[in-house]
């Protein structure tokens, strides 16, 4: 059996898709899985260490551009789709699944005119264009979030929450894991590209928040174009901190914080809940229909997390508002509490079920609970 899977661009398209790709191989050793991206995406490096095969097609964005890139973008579509018709008729495909993205609407169409069996996954509260446009050719739209099925046939929605990897669900303490670090530990990061005004807004406000809390330590994810400024940054202060431009271990690093400072993607909320972390989340502004802003809030009304819209934000705000989670040992706990009530730890069990179950088939033939890797 082939499993093609359309995603990339971002860590919040493409994690998802892992987890999905994880859970086939779990129930069925013998499963191909193909991920079909683009080069100007994350995908290249990031399904490399997965273990995942990538192939490249011809997509461009459209939704946020000017003119002339809307009209590369559409121009584009019909080498997309028939690069896609090829890919699937080379492998034989069996399933084809969209997670948003400028990737998913050739393909979609693509394994509708062949008649193979497709869906798609909306992780967002608010969904995008591309999973909005191609429903129609989907046989099941699988939904993080409730709210997000108005805008799609009823017939078809399934509200699973967002697929998680499996090592998110590795318990830890609600105090973080931080005997690791001999106190309390801030990861802060901006999603899988980092956010440039989250980091200079964390550099403005560094050196008071370790001065309110100086046995506080810091894992700073920064993104590869801002790494080296932040880097520099924290020397030219004389501040301690791990700086890192990507990090690839997000489950590791993630069971070792007590807060976490974040943007507020469909796929960090996921993470975030799956492993009950407190957060202080900045929605990103300039979000297409202003998703992260619907997912942020979200979470702080199930009372897991505080959300500081990015025209709000200062240094002494930011770190006001991690001094005042901190400092608090019952409300950071119940904070943490609050987030992992949140989590949704069968969401690749259900999706992958299902497309088993329009296939016509079950396929269980590894035991539940062995994970195997990609």
């Amino acid at each position: 059996m082939t499993i093609v899977i359309a995603a990339g661009g971002t860590g919040g398209h493409l994690y998802p898709a892992i987890a999905l790709a994880r859970e086939f191989v779990r129930r069925d050793a013998s499963a191909q899985i193909l991920f079909v991206g683009t080069a100007r995406g994350i995908e290249s490096r990031v399904l490399a260490h997965e273990g995942f095969e990538l192939v490249l097609i011809t997509a461009k964005p459209v939704m946020g551009k000017g003119v002339l890139d809307v009209l590369r973008g559409l121009l584009s579509v019909p080498i997309g789709i028939w690069q896609s018709l090829r890919i699937l008729k080379q492998r034989r495909a069996n399933l084809v699944i969209g997670v948003g993205g400028y990737t998913s609407p050739t393909m979609l169409v693509a394994a509708a005119l062949k008649g193979i069996a497709r869906v798609i996954l909306e992780p967002n509260a608010y969904p995008g264009l591309a999973n909005k446009a191609v429903a129609p050719f989907a046989q099941r739209v699988f939904l993080a979030f409730e709210s997000a099925g108005a805008l799609f046939d009823q017939r078809k929605v399934r509200v699973v929450g967002t697929p998680v990897r499996q090592e998110f669900f590795v318990p830890s303490s609600t105090s973080g894991d931080s005997t690791e670090h001999r106190g309390q530990h801030l990861l802060i990061f901006g999603g899988s590209q980092g956010a440039k005004a989250v980091n200079s807004t964390v550099l403005e406000g560094v050196a008071l928040l370790h001065e309110r809390l100086p046995g506080l330590t810091i894992t700073h994810q920064t993104g590869e174009g801002d790494f080296e400024r932040v880097s520099a940054a924290y020397h030219e202060l004389g501040l301690q901190a791990k700086v890192v431009p990507f990090l690839y271990d997000m489950p590791a690093v993630l069971r070792t914080a007590d807060l976490v400072v974040a943007r507020s993607g469909a796929m960090t909320i996921a993470e975030l809940t799956a492993c009950g972390k407190a957060a202080v989340l900045i929605p990103l502004p300039t979000a297409i229909y202003d998703h992260q802003m619907k997912n942020a809030r979200a979470m702080e009304a199930a009372g897991g997390a505080i959300v500081v819209p990015q025209a709000d934000l200062s240094g002494a705000k930011l770190v006001e508002t991690i001094v005042a989670v901190l400092s608090n040992a019952d409300r950071l706990s119940a904070m943490q509490k609050k987030s992992l009530a949140m989590r949704r730890s069968d969401a690749a069990e259900a999706i992958v079920r299902e497309c088993y179950a329009l296939m016509g088939g079950t396929h269980e033939c590894n035991p539940p609970g062995k994970a195997d890797g990609g």
